[in-house]
């Protein structure tokens, strides 16, 4: 079992972004943190890479995980089956379809459920996601979301 926590952050939106994950096996002293940042993104595209990237770095298969996640953006779109009628209609209208797409094949993978959390709330690991994520955002060497830049040029 994986306890996974999970923030986005974004300076603006759309702005700088960035996201982090904090990584537990339970009953194994496993720890570990992730982030990344973004020079143009939105909060949401940062929540849901959060869930992403850190699915991805799962190693086996079948792993049973909880993501712990104050985004209802992502809970409720995967808890309340939003988002396989969204991949049925092809995401049409949707947007994020880049990274829902790439969430759905990687969340197949393993037995993930996730719990929503109040955020800014002192839940020990939500903030310390939160404390990654702007760091994150702050950094001078932000990446390009390419899918977002792919994106906010079709809408305008």
């Amino acid at each position: 079992m994986v306890h996974i926590y999970t923030d986005g952050a974004c300076s603006g939106n759309p702005g700088k972004g960035g996201y982090g994950i904090v990584m537990e096996w339970v009953g194994k002293p496993y720890h570990k943190e992730f982030s990344d940042g973004y020079l143009r993104t939105t909060n949401n595209r940062m929540e849901l890479m959060a869930v992403i990237f850190a699915l991805e770095q799962l190693k086996k298969e079948g792993t049973e995980v909880i993501i712990f996640s104050d985004s209802k953006y992502v809970v409720d779109a995967v808890e309340k089956k939003w988002v396989f009628n969204w991949e049925k209609k092809g995401f049409a209208g949707k947007k994020n379809s880049d990274l829902w797409q790439r969430f759905l094949k990687v969340y197949r993978k393993h037995k993930v459920s996730f719990v929503w959390v109040k955020g800014h709330n002192n839940h020990k690991q939500n903030e310390r996601c939160d404390e990654l994520a702007v760091q994150a955002a702050q950094a001078s060497l932000l990446k390009i979301d390419q899918g977002f830049e792919k994106e906010a040029n079709t809408i305008f």
